[in-house]
């Protein structure tokens, strides 16, 4: 108690900088991230939408423009925004969020990544040959980029680091206090058939594991044979659920449903996703969401 009070402190002397940085997310939970740090003391847009799926998006003049006024650019990585990225950053002509520059930040430099390929195959489906994208559902990946950038964010505005800093740190202890909540809840050794590879990080974190998927590899729709393969996967194994989000899965997870009797559960891929429009939610409540939802009766 007496911590966070120091630290509360540190936060009301603390005196802001007179020109807020600009900084733009690619992705809502990354805007989740930077203003649980940042707060008043940033300017922050957040490119993609939560209800829009992160592997289709595409350049817009608005981004462009939000790209071409950053002072620090944001981004999942490991190819996530390969569709729109680099013609953002290279039509942006902003000196500062260039590749190599202080302004230009990879969150993904800074996770432990699972699911890379040593010989990707595109034409099998491997669309993500540097690793599995969604670490965003592990708790200790998201705590390393909230460290990268707190880092970022002081050293770019060091008159506002005990600020930023002292703002990590009660994300620190909120995150400690939700890991004690989360880790009891009843999730090890449960199997779960999903349409994408979206939560492998998660199935890591939390104990659980995912036993079979609708798109026979990423990208790539199911045949009928290969959901007749999982109807019979699903008959022998009887797992819990089928795992999908409010962007793809209802078509396929229906079918299987009314052939197996297995329930589906939508899971949001995103920060905000499935809410109404402006909801306000942070990566915390989103947590709380997924979790809650798997483990629903």
């Amino acid at each position: 108690m007496l911590r966070l009070m120091c630290l509360l402190f540190i936060l009301l002397l603390t005196v802001p900088a007179h020109a807020r940085l600009n900084v733009v997310a690619t992705l809502p939970w990354i805007g989740s991230i930077v203003r649980e740090i940042g707060k008043d003391r940033v300017n922050l847009k957040v490119l993609v939408r939560p209800s829009q799926d992160p592997h289709y998006v595409e350049a817009r003049p608005g981004m462009i423009l939000a790209v071409r006024r950053a002072d620090i650019l944001l981004y999942n990585g490991l190819e996530l925004e390969a569709g729109y990225l680099q013609v953002l950053v290279e039509a942006s002509r902003n000196p500062r969020v260039q590749p190599g520059m202080q302004g230009n930040v990879d969150c993904s430099e800074f996770v432990r990544v699972i699911g890379k390929r040593e010989t990707p195959n595109r034409a099998l489906g491997d669309v993500h040959p540097l690793g599995n994208p969604h670490y965003h559902f592990s708790p200790a990946n998201v705590l390393r980029v909230a460290e990268a950038i707190t880092r970022v964010l002081a050293d770019m505005d060091a008159e506002n680091r005990a600020f930023y800093e002292a703002n990590l740190e009660l994300f620190r202890e909120r995150l400690k206090k939700k890991q004690r909540e989360w880790l009891t809840l009843p999730l090890k050794g449960k199997r779960f058939i999903a349409f994408h590879r979206l939560f492998e990080y998660l199935a890591e974190d939390f104990g659980f594991s995912i036993i079979g998927y609708i798109e026979p590899r990423p990208g790539i729709p199911p045949s009928t044979a290969h959901l007749r393969r999982l109807v019979e996967l699903i008959e022998q194994e009887r797992p819990q659920a089928i795992l999908i989000t409010p962007v793809y899965g209802r078509r396929s997870a229906r079918w299987l449903s009314q052939k197996t009797g297995i329930k589906t559960i939508v899971l949001p891929h995103e920060v905000g996703a499935g809410m109404p429009e402006g909801a306000d939610e942070d990566w915390f409540d989103f947590m709380d969401r997924v979790l809650t939802a798997l483990t629903e009766r």
